[in-house]
């Protein structure tokens, strides 16, 4: 048995967003029937492919254990289909353009008319404000949120991160809000709205950023480089490039071989409990009594200094004997770990945090799998459909259509070509 065993998700998003909710909650059980377009599908189907005329990666990796029917929403036998798909359904999931849905017919009253179970969920670029009618895309919300202006080296211009924030980090957020809202339904029985916004939900990941402009109104923030390096603060909170984002001082260092090797580096924390022994790994034990060096405030001034002398131990060990000598000492550690290094690596996919799939028309690809474990509700990856490869059976078995019925559908233009 799985977590959500007995849910059906009606699924009319695309991209990225909410394909990375509505995955997640695939993931643990739930029926989702993934809306698309007849002949077209998903516009992610046919991004950044590299092989021709098959579904990309950017498409199979986001869209595992769904099932897909190609349906014409604007076509009126269409638009009956679908009004029985939200009567079968518990939650509909969208992150269409702002009133995409009501423009479609499916206001939240006419769906609540249809089905008062109904869980509506949606992505959306920008909250209720000025900027609500505003299309967003991942770098825009990172801009937006607030996680641009932080990041990057100080002085330079702001930068983006490779972690999709904004996409998947809303989409996770929403699949929290859908298993709370079917939780509360339980107690009430109705359904109600769910909604994430992508700018909402960069700036939650970047409430430690948030918390330092507040910090920053009573004084500079003392664990930043340019407090050492004498250099003002402005009003806004600045980019610190790769300092620690908590209270412990933290870099990247170089490690041997990054002449060579770009991602020859590791994360090195100077925290406070492990000072006495990073004192003894980089051969200067007479810092630990050293009023200079001895206490975290005395070193804030002097961080470019110790980092730059850690550095010289770290040049001389590759980023994993690094790892193997300080995590023996409690010394907080981390290797810059390369995307071919992950890709490889055992423990990975042995928790199923990486996982390989077989794709009917591509072959086997490696993805990312559900990347929060129930003891007692275990995941299976399963492939992504193709375009339409299930509305025959979505026709006849959830919505218990007869074959005349069926047939009167196809020959409407409602839905795509019956799949052989």
């Amino acid at each position: 048995m799985t977590a959500l065993d007995g849910i059906r998700i009606l699924d009319f998003t695309h991209v990225q967003s909410g394909p990375t909710c509505t995955q997640l909650l695939a993931w643990f059980g739930a029926d989702v029937i993934k809306v698309e377009r007849p002949g077209v599908g998903d516009a992610t189907r046919s991004q950044l492919r590299d092989i021709p005329d098959v579904d990309s990666l950017y498409f199979t990796m986001l869209n595992h254990n769904k099932r897909s029917i190609e349906l014409n929403g604007k076509n009126e036998t269409g638009k009956a289909v679908l009004e029985r798909l939200v009567k079968s359904c518990d939650v509909l999931v969208e992150n269409f353009a702002p009133g995409a849905l009501d423009r479609m017919g499916f206001t939240w009253e006419h769906i609540h008319e249809l089905n008062p179970r109904m869980i509506v969920a949606s992505i959306k670029g920008f909250g209720p404000g000025p900027y609500e009618d505003c299309k967003v895309y991942e770098n825009i919300a990172q801009c937006a949120g607030g996680s641009a202006s932080t990041t990057g080296m100080f002085g330079d211009l702001p930068m983006v991160t490779g972690s999709q924030i904004g996409d998947s980090g809303t989409g996770l957020l929403l699949a929290y809000g859908i298993v709370t809202a079917l939780f509360q339904r339980e107690q009430t029985g109705l359904g109600q709205k769910v909604s994430a916004s992508m700018q909402d939900g960069v700036l939650n990941l970047c409430r430690v950023k948030l918390r330092d402009q507040q910090r920053l109104q009573h004084g500079p923030l003392e664990e930043y480089s340019q407090f050492g390096e004498g250099i003002p603060f402005g009003s806004a909170v600045p980019r610190a490039g790769n300092d620690s984002g908590g209270g412990q001082p933290g870099r990247i260092l170089k490690c041997k071989g990054w002449e060579s090797d770009p991602d020859s580096y590791t994360y090195f924390i100077t925290q406070a409990a492990a000072w006495k022994n990073v004192c003894d790994v980089i051969g200067k034990p007479e810092w630990k009594d050293d009023p200079d060096y001895a206490t975290p405030n005395a070193r804030l001034p002097r961080l470019q200094e110790i980092f730059a002398t850690i550095e010289q131990w770290t040049m001389t060990k590759t980023k994993f004997e690094v790892m193997d000598i300080c995590n023996a000492l409690d010394i907080p550690i981390g290797p810059i770990l390369s995307m071919e290094e992950l890709a490889e690596e055992q423990s990975l996919r042995d928790t199923g945090t990486i996982v390989e799939v077989d794709h009917p028309t591509r072959g086997k690809y490696l993805s990312v799998g559900q990347p929060v474990k129930l003891s007692a509700s275990p995941v299976e990856v399963k492939r992504s459909p193709l375009l339409g490869e299930h509305t025959q059976e979505i026709l006849a078995e959830v919505l218990e259509y007869s074959p005349d019925e069926i047939a009167d559908i196809r020959a409407s233009g409602a839905v795509g070509e019956a799949k052989t």
